[in-house]
């Protein structure tokens, strides 16, 4: 006899993330879709919203939760999911995958009776499969810890580290905003938040949890490419190792890890955007080691990373649902 599928609720299901994970669980076999929730679109078909999918599904939005859900998604904006929870009491045998910044953090990841685990694979792998609550972790800090871990799990983040990473223009959410308007982003770079974005904290509770001596200065300068989706991180810092222990290293670090790949040719963005992937590139140029991190920001950097996270707390192999391709152009 076939097992039961997974029974989820999506609230925030408007917005760019929501439509993701739409795109990824109405295809997931094992998965069923009972409510998603949006109190500005309740009645509506899902595809009004997001037009790729007519024909894919006939659900409408509500602005009710089913009670028979057995995982919520919070695909709200930051600083909401707090809010959603404090308006919406879930039952406490409901599983909640966030993916705002609202629980990311050590100090904020106790909700009422509900423990929060940061949800990065890589990282906390086993925890996440005995998780009831994982705070999905944010787009630039997913690209740059999978960019960095291996080297903190050795205690080898023994430098400054410098970072130069660029985002799509979805990472701002679906709000508009001058700097998301097409006239705007469109043939044009600008940097924003420099030495100060706020994914620095989950990255350092990150690295500082593998490497607890790691106390040096991270060097982020977060750009807005004029692309859709897409993270591109450059990292650089000093490194005494030969390109061949550093290969190694992280090789060995993400052997077993079916998302995240070490790749001897130089990368580009083409190969991770509308895929679940991470790839890293190593350099060694003398004394610094050039590290080049990559994903797509809604796919491993939000909805695609959160089904994975899903996967694994109900037991089913991490990769179901997201066994998805980069164009070749």
């Amino acid at each position: 006899m076939a097992s039961a599928k997974i029974k989820v609720g999506i609230a925030g299901g408007a917005g760019y993330t929501g439509g993701e994970l739409l795109r990824i669980l109405v295809n997931h076999p094992e998965v069923e879709i009972l409510s998603v929730h949006s109190n500005s679109n309740a009645g509506n078909p899902i595809f009004d919203i997001h037009t790729d999918l007519f024909g894919d599904t006939d659900l409408e939005f509500t602005d009710t939760l089913s009670p028979e859900i057995d995982v919520l998604f919070l695909c709200v904006g930051h600083g909401d999911a707090k809010k959603f929870l404090d308006a919406n009491p879930i039952n406490p045998g409901i599983k909640i995958i966030d993916l705002s910044q609202d629980f990311r953090l050590n100090k904020n990841a106790q909700y009422a009776s509900r423990k929060f685990i940061y949800g990065l694979p890589e990282l906390n792998r086993e925890k996440i499969k005995t998780a009831s609550n994982i705070a999905n972790p944010g787009c630039f800090a997913t690209t740059i810890e999978i960019g960095l871990l291996p080297l903190a799990a050795k205690g080898l983040l023994n430098s400054e580290v410098h970072i130069n990473a660029t985002t799509g223009s979805t990472g701002a959410g679906q709000s508009l905003a001058v700097t998301s308007h097409f006239t705007w982003r469109n043939n044009n770079l600008s940097i924003y938040k420099a030495f100060e974005h706020q994914h620095l904290n989950e990255i350092g509770e990150t690295l500082t949890a593998l490497q607890h001596s790691f106390n040096q200065t991270i060097n982020f300068i977060p750009q807005r490419g004029d692309f859709t989706r897409g993270i591109l991180a450059a990292i650089y810092l000093e490194s005494d190792l030969t390109l061949e222990e550093v290969t190694k290293i992280y090789e060995d670090f993400y052997a077993g890890h079916p998302f995240t790949h070490v790749s001897k040719k130089n990368i580009d963005l083409k190969q991770v955007v509308n895929t679940n992937k991470a790839l890293v590139h190593l350099e060694k140029h003398g004394s610094k080691l050039f590290i080049i991190s990559m994903i797509d920001n809604l796919l491993k950097g939000a909805s695609g990373h959160a089904v994975q996270n899903m996967n694994l707390m109900f037991g089913i192999d991490e990769t179901v649902g997201l066994k998805l391709k980069a164009a070749a152009f």
